[in-house]
């Protein structure tokens, strides 16, 4: 029979959510490499920032939810991680900016940091 304990399962759930939150920022982050290549303007660009503005709206309501389990502090930082993501985002909507490398940076070091 199957003797697997509450802790494990809920260990295994916590890495299947990092794997599922890390596919996803693998197909945000392509979005973005793409729109860069293509340009601000691009279709791809307006695809790549809906979709990273949508990414980080579920992360920044998961992480504001008291059942996070994650430090308070680091819920925190992540939360300002992903404001200032929304802020950029709008810059580039805006055409206050056309560059999309700190966008790509921050989304590849958050994604990294999944693997832990």
């Amino acid at each position: 029979m199957y003797n697997f304990s509450y802790a494990e399962a809920i260990d295994d759930y916590g890495r299947d959510q990092r794997a599922e939150e890390r596919e996803a920022m693998d197909i945000v982050i392509g979005q973005l490499e793409r729109a860069r290549e293509m340009g601000p303007r691009s279709r791809e660009a307006i695809e790549a920032i809906y979709n990273t503005r949508r990414l980080w709206s579920f992360f920044i309501d998961n992480l504001a939810e008291e059942t996070n389990e994650l430090p308070v502090e680091i819920r925190a930082d992540l939360i300002s991680i992903g404001i200032w993501v929304i802020k950029e985002l709008e810059r580039i909507r805006r055409q206050e900016t056309d560059s999309l490398d700190a966008l790509i940076e921050i989304n590849i070091i958050i994604r990294d940091s999944l693997a832990r």
